[in-house]
């Protein structure tokens, strides 16, 4: 069933919304009107609720962009979408980055569905890209800050990749950068050596299946996780590979991994060049990657940017904070 917001305007900067579900505009408001709060401290303008109408004042930009914002959301709602406020914050976001944007070619892109029956969609244009990236090509790096999924949405699509019988393996790798001396001291054989190292991508795989799952994909080989040092001399074929952390390889590293990817296969590689673990004086193989690989087709670049932080909200503050104390250096 198709809904309806019928639109009067009482000049520039006031216009009139009225909703003809009231089922779906208590949903659309929030609790204690949670969501229309939300709107104005984001946007400066006023949100008065009165029956089945909701009127918008303020600046002309803003109050088109509320009416876009509150218009988009609703759609959302009749299509099943369970709105929450993080669902607000991140319209929000898109809507001013990209007014002419649609939060259902967004939102309603189910990547996965997890064992807690807890969908997975992206949550900005750039995540967007980047799942789409992913389907399209057979080879994506995702770059960007911390927080703006993009191991998570790549571990998302691998799963659902495997449940789909497309590919056989899903091969999770990351570096360690501490390898050789140091990873020698730390007790126990060599898995529990490496362990530390690949532990974050064992809590986003349980985050997505359930336990007993978990542990019977990779007693199988279906799923492993792995130090990209086991990556030399081996072929990949019919399977995921993601390399999270990548701009903590070398560029010999970064070469030897590209170059396991065997048939049938697709490799994601994320990294934050912000944040680079590596010994000073050795270049990272993700930068030098970039500059390589630039124009090399079927493969594809995405960038995230401090706007696509999905943590935390003071998270975004925070990398700005850095990137401002950066720029001052």
């Amino acid at each position: 069933m198709s809904v309806t917001v019928h639109v009067s305007s009482h000049g520039p900067g006031e216009v009139v919304l009225t909703f003809d579900d009231n089922t779906l505009l208590l949903n659309l408001c929030g609790e204690r009107n949670a969501n229309l709060k939300l709107i104005e401290e984001a946007l400066q303008a006023k949100l008065k609720l009165r029956g089945d109408r909701i009127t918008l004042i303020g600046e002309e930009s803003e109050v088109k962009l509320a009416q876009r914002l509150l218009e988009e959301l609703y759609g959302l709602l009749n299509e099943g979408y369970p709105l929450y406020p993080s669902d607000v914050n991140h319209a929000i976001q898109i809507l001013s980055g990209n007014f002419k944007a649609r939060l259902r070619d967004i939102f309603l892109d189910s990547v996965y569905v997890t064992s807690k029956k807890r969908v997975i969609t992206p949550k900005s244009l750039a995540q967007k890209e980047y799942i789409d990236a992913i389907r399209t090509y057979d080879i994506v790096f995702g770059i960007g800050p911390a927080g703006t999924g993009k191991t998570y949405l790549a571990m998302a699509t691998a799963v659902a990749a495997l449940n789909a019988g497309e590919i056989n393996r899903v091969i999770l790798v990351r570096p360690a950068v501490e390898a050789g001396e140091k990873l020698g001291f730390l007790p126990g054989d060599l898995v529990a050596k490496v362990n530390p190292y690949v532990r974050p991508l064992y809590d986003a795989l349980h985050d997505m299946i359930d336990f007993e799952q978990t542990s019977t994909l990779l007693q199988r080989g279906v799923i492993e996780v792995a130090p990209l040092a086991f990556m030399r001399g081996r072929t990949l074929n019919d399977c995921f590979v993601i390399l999270d952390e990548a701009q903590n390889t070398t560029p010999e590293q970064m070469k030897m991994f590209l170059t396991r990817l065997g048939i049938s296969s697709k490799a994601v590689i994320t990294g934050d060049i912000t944040q680079i673990d590596l010994p000073n004086g050795t270049r990272s193989g993700l930068i030098e990657t970039v500059e390589i690989l630039t124009d090399v087709e079927g493969l594809k670049f995405v960038y995230f940017t401090d706007k696509d932080v999905i943590r935390h909200r003071l998270v975004q503050d925070i990398i700005k904070a850095y990137e401002r104390a950066e720029r001052k250096k």
